[in-house]
Protein backbone atom coordinates (compact mmCIF):
# COMPACT_ATOMS: atom_id res chain seq x y z
CA UNK A 1 0.00 0.00 0.00
CA UNK A 2 2.95 2.59 0.86
CA UNK A 3 5.01 1.35 -1.75
CA UNK A 4 2.15 2.06 -4.14
CA UNK A 5 1.08 5.47 -2.77
CA UNK A 6 4.86 6.52 -2.72
CA UNK A 7 4.92 5.64 -6.47
CA UNK A 8 1.91 6.92 -7.35
CA UNK A 9 2.41 10.36 -5.99
CA UNK A 10 6.28 10.47 -7.45
CA UNK A 11 8.28 10.18 -3.79
CA UNK A 12 11.19 9.55 -3.32
CA UNK A 13 10.85 6.54 0.20
CA UNK A 14 10.58 3.11 1.45
CA UNK A 15 8.29 1.55 3.39
CA UNK A 16 9.80 -1.63 4.77
CA UNK A 17 9.10 -4.22 7.60
CA UNK A 18 11.10 -4.21 10.50
CA UNK A 19 10.96 -7.19 13.43
CA UNK A 20 12.31 -5.13 16.82
CA UNK A 21 12.10 -7.12 19.79
CA UNK A 22 10.69 -5.25 22.93
CA UNK A 23 14.02 -5.20 24.64
CA UNK A 24 15.57 -3.23 22.45
CA UNK A 25 12.24 -1.15 20.92
CA UNK A 26 13.36 2.24 22.88
CA UNK A 27 17.09 2.17 21.10
CA UNK A 28 15.99 1.35 17.75
CA UNK A 29 13.18 4.64 17.85
CA UNK A 30 15.67 6.30 19.05
CA UNK A 31 18.27 5.68 16.04
CA UNK A 32 15.90 5.40 13.18
CA UNK A 33 15.35 9.15 12.89
CA UNK A 34 19.41 9.17 12.39
CA UNK A 35 19.24 6.98 9.58
CA UNK A 36 16.83 9.14 7.57
CA UNK A 37 13.29 7.58 8.84
CA UNK A 38 10.50 9.82 9.22
CA UNK A 39 7.99 7.72 10.78
CA UNK A 40 6.99 4.05 11.78
CA UNK A 41 3.86 2.08 11.96
CA UNK A 42 3.31 0.15 15.31
CA UNK A 43 2.22 -3.21 15.40
CA UNK A 44 1.38 -6.01 18.19
CA UNK A 45 3.38 -5.98 20.62
CA UNK A 46 4.51 -2.69 20.73
CA UNK A 47 1.40 -0.52 20.64
CA UNK A 48 0.81 0.22 24.37
CA UNK A 49 4.89 0.34 24.94
CA UNK A 50 5.51 2.76 22.87
CA UNK A 51 3.14 5.57 24.72
CA UNK A 52 6.05 5.52 27.43
CA UNK A 53 8.72 6.36 24.57
CA UNK A 54 6.63 8.91 22.80
CA UNK A 55 7.42 12.54 24.05
CA UNK A 56 4.28 13.80 22.72
CA UNK A 57 1.46 11.15 22.68
CA UNK A 58 -2.55 12.65 21.29
CA UNK A 59 -5.66 12.31 23.27
CA UNK A 60 -6.99 9.76 21.64
CA UNK A 61 -3.61 7.30 21.66
CA UNK A 62 -3.61 8.48 25.19
CA UNK A 63 -7.75 6.83 25.82
CA UNK A 64 -7.17 4.19 23.60
CA UNK A 65 -4.31 3.38 25.36
CA UNK A 66 -2.18 2.37 22.21
CA UNK A 67 -0.65 3.84 19.59
CA UNK A 68 -0.20 2.44 15.84
CA UNK A 69 1.50 5.65 14.40
CA UNK A 70 4.53 7.19 15.15
CA UNK A 71 5.60 10.70 13.26
CA UNK A 72 9.73 11.55 14.24
CA UNK A 73 9.45 15.25 14.10
CA UNK A 74 12.16 17.34 13.45
CA UNK A 75 13.06 18.88 16.70
CA UNK A 76 13.77 15.40 17.59
CA UNK A 77 10.81 14.53 19.61
CA UNK A 78 8.57 11.56 18.79
CA UNK A 79 5.00 12.01 18.08
CA UNK A 80 2.58 9.15 18.57
CA UNK A 81 -1.20 8.57 17.47
CA UNK A 82 -3.76 5.94 16.90
CA UNK A 83 -5.45 6.38 13.39
CA UNK A 84 -7.16 3.17 13.88
CA UNK A 85 -10.39 4.72 14.86
CA UNK A 86 -10.63 7.29 12.60
CA UNK A 87 -9.89 4.37 9.55
CA UNK A 88 -12.77 3.09 10.63
CA UNK A 89 -15.40 5.92 10.98
CA UNK A 90 -13.48 6.62 7.17
CA UNK A 91 -14.10 3.44 5.91
CA UNK A 92 -17.88 2.87 7.14
CA UNK A 93 -18.65 6.87 5.45
CA UNK A 94 -17.09 5.50 2.18
CA UNK A 95 -18.75 2.00 2.32
CA UNK A 96 -22.09 2.97 3.94
CA UNK A 97 -22.88 6.80 2.94
CA UNK A 98 -26.29 6.75 4.43
CA UNK A 99 -25.12 5.50 7.89
CA UNK A 100 -25.57 8.38 10.21
CA UNK A 101 -23.78 8.21 13.93
CA UNK A 102 -27.56 9.07 15.26
CA UNK A 103 -29.62 6.79 13.67
CA UNK A 104 -29.43 4.09 16.59
CA UNK A 105 -27.52 2.04 18.79
CA UNK A 106 -24.01 0.25 18.05
CA UNK A 107 -23.49 -3.48 18.75
CA UNK A 108 -19.54 -4.25 19.23
CA UNK A 109 -18.27 -7.59 19.39
CA UNK A 110 -14.89 -8.67 21.13
CA UNK A 111 -12.83 -5.81 23.71
CA UNK A 112 -9.52 -6.05 22.23
CA UNK A 113 -7.46 -2.52 21.32
CA UNK A 114 -9.28 -2.67 18.35
CA UNK A 115 -12.46 -2.65 20.08
CA UNK A 116 -10.99 0.12 21.84
CA UNK A 117 -10.62 2.57 18.98
CA UNK A 118 -13.64 1.64 17.23
CA UNK A 119 -15.77 3.19 20.66
CA UNK A 120 -13.93 5.83 21.07
CA UNK A 121 -14.62 6.86 17.61
CA UNK A 122 -17.96 5.84 17.69
CA UNK A 123 -18.49 8.22 20.90
CA UNK A 124 -16.48 11.43 19.03
CA UNK A 125 -19.19 10.94 16.20
CA UNK A 126 -22.07 10.83 18.28
CA UNK A 127 -23.35 7.26 18.35
CA UNK A 128 -26.31 7.91 21.76
CA UNK A 129 -25.72 3.74 22.78
CA UNK A 130 -22.69 1.05 22.75
CA UNK A 131 -23.56 -2.39 22.79
CA UNK A 132 -20.70 -4.75 23.95
CA UNK A 133 -20.07 -8.31 24.30
CA UNK A 134 -16.83 -10.02 24.71
CA UNK A 135 -15.93 -13.64 25.27
CA UNK A 136 -14.19 -12.64 28.55
CA UNK A 137 -16.63 -10.11 30.60
CA UNK A 138 -14.00 -8.32 32.49
CA UNK A 139 -12.18 -6.85 29.66
CA UNK A 140 -15.65 -5.58 27.85
CA UNK A 141 -16.03 -3.94 32.27
CA UNK A 142 -12.75 -2.51 31.38
CA UNK A 143 -13.81 -0.51 28.82
CA UNK A 144 -17.17 0.57 30.26
CA UNK A 145 -15.05 1.99 32.88
CA UNK A 146 -12.49 4.19 30.31
CA UNK A 147 -15.53 5.13 28.27
CA UNK A 148 -18.48 5.89 30.48
CA UNK A 149 -22.10 5.59 30.72
CA UNK A 150 -22.61 5.14 27.02
CA UNK A 151 -21.22 1.63 27.01
CA UNK A 152 -23.72 -1.20 28.05
CA UNK A 153 -22.04 -4.35 28.48
CA UNK A 154 -23.93 -8.00 27.62
CA UNK A 155 -22.86 -11.69 27.99
CA UNK A 156 -21.02 -13.08 25.46
CA UNK A 157 -23.68 -15.72 25.63
CA UNK A 158 -26.62 -13.10 25.38
CA UNK A 159 -24.42 -11.40 22.57
CA UNK A 160 -27.26 -11.54 19.66
CA UNK A 161 -29.90 -9.66 21.90
CA UNK A 162 -27.66 -6.92 21.44
CA UNK A 163 -28.29 -6.78 17.72
CA UNK A 164 -31.81 -6.25 18.02
CA UNK A 165 -32.32 -2.40 16.86
CA UNK A 166 -28.71 -1.67 16.35
CA UNK A 167 -27.99 0.75 13.65
CA UNK A 168 -24.50 -0.79 13.27
CA UNK A 169 -22.96 -3.65 14.47
CA UNK A 170 -19.28 -4.26 14.32
CA UNK A 171 -17.59 -7.34 14.89
CA UNK A 172 -13.90 -6.49 16.41
CA UNK A 173 -12.65 -10.12 17.65
CA UNK A 174 -10.47 -12.43 14.88
CA UNK A 175 -13.36 -15.16 15.07
CA UNK A 176 -14.16 -15.87 10.95
CA UNK A 177 -10.48 -14.82 9.98
CA UNK A 178 -8.36 -17.64 8.29
CA UNK A 179 -6.78 -20.24 10.55
CA UNK A 180 -9.46 -19.20 13.89
CA UNK A 181 -12.31 -20.75 15.19
CA UNK A 182 -16.03 -19.53 13.07
CA UNK A 183 -18.26 -16.83 13.90
CA UNK A 184 -21.21 -18.34 15.88
CA UNK A 185 -23.14 -15.23 17.55
CA UNK A 186 -26.50 -15.63 15.91
CA UNK A 187 -27.45 -13.20 13.64
CA UNK A 188 -31.54 -13.50 13.82
CA UNK A 189 -32.13 -10.05 15.34
CA UNK A 190 -30.51 -8.07 12.50
CA UNK A 191 -32.88 -6.38 10.28
CA UNK A 192 -32.59 -5.17 6.86
CA UNK A 193 -30.33 -1.73 6.22
CA UNK A 194 -28.34 -2.45 9.50
CA UNK A 195 -24.59 -1.37 8.37
CA UNK A 196 -22.77 -4.59 9.40
CA UNK A 197 -19.13 -4.31 9.54
CA UNK A 198 -15.84 -7.10 9.65
CA UNK A 199 -12.79 -6.08 10.67
CA UNK A 200 -11.61 -9.03 9.58
CA UNK A 201 -10.36 -8.73 5.97
CA UNK A 202 -8.73 -12.29 5.36
CA UNK A 203 -11.21 -13.35 3.88
CA UNK A 204 -12.89 -10.05 2.29
CA UNK A 205 -16.28 -11.81 2.95
CA UNK A 206 -16.51 -13.13 6.16
CA UNK A 207 -19.06 -16.00 7.09
CA UNK A 208 -20.56 -12.76 9.33
CA UNK A 209 -20.83 -10.98 6.24
CA UNK A 210 -22.42 -13.43 3.96
CA UNK A 211 -24.81 -14.20 6.00
CA UNK A 212 -25.77 -10.30 6.83
CA UNK A 213 -25.72 -9.25 3.56
CA UNK A 214 -28.63 -12.37 2.94
CA UNK A 215 -30.87 -10.86 5.18
CA UNK A 216 -30.82 -7.64 3.34
CA UNK A 217 -27.84 -5.49 5.78
CA UNK A 218 -25.42 -2.94 4.33
CA UNK A 219 -22.10 -4.24 4.38
CA UNK A 220 -18.25 -2.88 5.17
CA UNK A 221 -15.34 -5.46 4.79
CA UNK A 222 -12.70 -4.40 6.82
CA UNK A 223 -9.94 -3.98 4.52
CA UNK A 224 -11.21 -0.21 3.89
CA UNK A 225 -10.05 -0.02 7.64
CA UNK A 226 -6.65 -0.87 6.95
CA UNK A 227 -6.54 1.49 4.06
CA UNK A 228 -7.56 4.63 5.61
CA UNK A 229 -5.68 4.11 8.90
CA UNK A 230 -2.87 4.55 6.99
CA UNK A 231 -3.42 7.48 5.08
CA UNK A 232 -2.65 10.11 7.87
CA UNK A 233 0.79 8.64 8.53
CA UNK A 234 1.96 8.56 5.57
CA UNK A 235 0.73 12.14 4.66
CA UNK A 236 2.35 13.46 8.23
CA UNK A 237 5.68 11.28 7.14
CA UNK A 238 5.52 12.39 2.97
CA UNK A 239 3.73 15.78 3.13
CA UNK A 240 1.20 14.21 0.49
CA UNK A 241 -2.44 12.95 1.73
CA UNK A 242 -3.14 9.77 -0.31
CA UNK A 243 -6.29 8.73 -1.91
CA UNK A 244 -8.09 5.61 -0.53
CA UNK A 245 -9.74 4.82 -3.60
CA UNK A 246 -10.09 1.50 -5.79
CA UNK A 247 -7.16 1.73 -7.42
CA UNK A 248 -5.28 1.82 -3.93
CA UNK A 249 -7.76 -1.09 -3.24
CA UNK A 250 -6.73 -3.19 -6.18
CA UNK A 251 -3.07 -2.41 -5.82
CA UNK A 252 -3.58 -4.10 -2.20
CA UNK A 253 -5.39 -7.29 -3.32
CA UNK A 254 -2.98 -7.37 -6.27
CA UNK A 255 -5.08 -6.83 -8.80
Amino acid sequence: MHGYWLRRYGIRGHYIPMDVSPADLASVLEHLPRMGFVGVNITIPHKEAVLGIADIVTDRAALIGAANTLIFRKDGRIHADNTDGSGFISNLRQGAPRWNPTDGPAAVLGAGGAARAVIAALIEVGVPEIRLANRTRPRAEAIRSDFGAKVVVSEWVQAANMLDGAALVVNTTSLGMVGKPDFRVPLDALRPGTVVTDLVYTPLMTQFLIEAESMGCTIVDGLGMLLHQAAPGFERWFGQRPEVDVATRNAVLGL
